[in-house]
């Protein structure tokens, strides 16, 4: 089962208050968790997705692209994943995949990619483009280690899933290593290729004119 966690999207992106405002924070937070759920949606063959969110906004998309939704009590994302992971564990899904909602480059061949490379039993990582942080996790079992999400979750969860003794596979992949925290992130999200939703809202902002905080 794919898990894409999704906190309160009014308080998203607290990082890039320095060249955005709270609205446009909002409205990119929404964006790339549109870019997102449109990436899941067109991956043929997928298996099936839950959105873990108290989030109205995320509620909605969700129906719209008839994904299935966890509600979480908006404690955070360590929590929430954990708390999902047991719902899946519950239904016997063999494993899990969690991506987070603000890797608008996500592209369903990298998703493919990661089913393709994943072991019968053991783990799949793939960190973000610093090799800091967790985007994409792939577990089998499902519950095989806990997930701990923040800036530097990735060498954890790379020795988690080492010493459970079964086969560990790092993925680089570049449409998902790309999130969106900083303000130079921002333009190199505007400056790849594509069309997305959240690439032609952050164009429309014409962000060379500002100056950072």
């Amino acid at each position: 089962m794919i898990l894409v966690p999704v906190k309160n999207l009014v308080d998203a992106k607290q990082r890039l208050s320095p060249i955005l405002s709270p609205e446009e924070r909002f409205a990119l937070a929404q964006a790339m968790c549109e870019d997102v759920l449109q990436a899941l949606a067109s991956w043929q063959n997928r298996p099936p997705v839950a959105v873990v969110t108290s989030d109205s906004f995320a509620r909605d998309l969700a129906a719209r692209f008839n994904f299935e939704v966890v509600a979480d009590d908006n404690s955070g994302e360590t929590s929430a994943i954990e708390m999902a992971t047991a719902v899946c564990r519950g239904r016997g899904a063999s494993s899990t995949l969690v991506v987070p909602a603000d890797i608008p480059l996500i592209d369903s061949s990298e998703l493919q990619k990661i089913v393709d490379c994943a072991p019968p039993g053991g783990a799949v990582l793939v960190p973000d483009a610093a090799g800091r942080g967790t985007n994409a996790a792939w577990r089998s079992p499902g519950d095989l280690f806990p997930l701990r999400f923040g800036n530097d979750s990735f060498l954890p969860h790379l020795a988690a899933a080492k010493a459970t003794g079964l086969p560990c596979v790092v993925l680089e992949l570049p449409g998902i290593a790309r999130d969106v925290d900083r303000p130079e992130d921002l333009r190199e999200l505007a400056g790849a290729s594509g069309e997305r939703r959240s690439q032609k809202l952050v164009r429309s902002w014409n962000l060379s004119s500002r100056n950072q905080a």
